[in-house]
């Protein structure tokens, strides 16, 4: 009996030790996320809480029931294909493209199968990302914040709040390569249509926006015109403070700029566009394909003043006028 009994002890401890090991291999293994920027995390962290915002309202929280491997190009669009290529080796369940039209065509370029969701400022149509908005085909959809759209009204609320405005600098982000040309194209088109003359000023570093701003010290423009661009965000206090040190009157195209004491934003809500982002790719863990969901566009926009900076750009321009009245 007493063997008998050390026998069924053995059998109870082996089966103790055997029973976890098929119940851990049917447990679903975390998703996978993976997050690509042309830029760097700094000045990111309102997009970010934005992006995990929407992916907590489909169920999902970082850490807890899915992770997210993050790829930044720090500046260096020509990194972003090699980046997507190695999330698409991860086998990510998603890739979100974010930042730029280059970072969603290099996920494009990088995968036929693994679901891409973007974030873009142009027209997905017109780039080629997705055959169209409403049935985007393909396994790539995302959201439209329409900033390139935008571009004519903010330069027309720039000249109504800056009256008297001839001259005009517009500083773009060359490396952005796409949406600096969508920019261009529009506020030329837009200052043509009402008198202004512009000058273009590129910077894609630190040290080019000082070149930049060091040049209008020169020419001495009446305002300045920011276009749309991530890089600018994250650089965002120093563009600020280097337009007030040139007493110039700025647009921005996002209102993180006028909270911080430039002059004014239009433009798309770009929180709640990458919140847009979270949540459709948590609905695709949840089983949505890609070809499904109509490419959303922007209906949410926000025109935000600084009025300390509003006033001190009137009296400004009093004091400019009052000494150059033909201008």
């Amino acid at each position: 009996m007493k063997m008998k009994r050390r026998d069924f002890i053995t059998l109870l401890g082996g089966a103790a030790v055997a029973w976890p090991l098929p119940a851990r291999a049917q447990q679903p293994t975390m998703p996978v996320i993976g997050f690509l920027n042309p830029y760097s995390p700094n000045g990111q962290s309102d997009r970010l809480r934005g992006f995990r915002q929407g992916l907590a309202e489909t169920g999902y929280v970082e850490g807890v029931s899915l992770a997210i491997e993050h790829r930044w190009a720090e500046g260096q669009f020509d990194r972003l294909p090699a980046l997507a290529a190695e999330l698409a080796r991860r086998q990510v369940a998603v890739i979100a493209a974010t930042g730029s039209i280059a970072a969603a065509s290099a996920a494009k370029a990088a995968t036929t199968t693994i679901p891409v969701v973007f974030v873009v400022a142009e027209d997905p149509v017109r780039v080629g990302l997705v055959a169209s908005l409403a049935q985007p085909g393909g396994n790539l959809t995302g959201i439209n914040f329409l900033s390139a759209e935008l571009v004519a009204k903010r330069l027309e609320l720039l000249r109504e709040l800056v009256p008297g405005t001839a001259r005009l600098a517009v500083l773009v982000n060359p490396a952005n390569a796409i949406n600096t040309e969508t920019t261009l194209r529009d506020v030329q088109a837009a200052a043509r249509a009402i008198g202004l003359q512009i000058q273009v000023l590129n910077a894609s570093t630190s040290g080019e926006i000082n070149t930049a701003f060091a040049s209008l010290e020169r020419e001495r423009p009446d305002a300045l015109f920011v276009g749309g661009d991530a890089f600018f965000n994250t650089r965002r206090v120093h563009l600020v403070n280097l337009a007030s040190h040139h007493s110039l009157p700025a647009a921005y195209a996002e209102r993180v700029f006028p909270e911080i004491g430039g002059l004014m934003s239009y433009g798309t809500d770009i929180v709640d566009a990458y919140r847009q982002v979270g949540s459709y790719a948590g609905r695709i863990l949840k089983g949505a394909k890609p070809a499904d969901l109509p490419v959303v566009q922007a209906t949410k926009f926000e025109l935000v003043i600084n009025a300390e900076s509003a006033a001190w750009s009137a009296s400004r321009c009093r004091h400019r006028c009052s000494r150059s009245p033909t201008r």
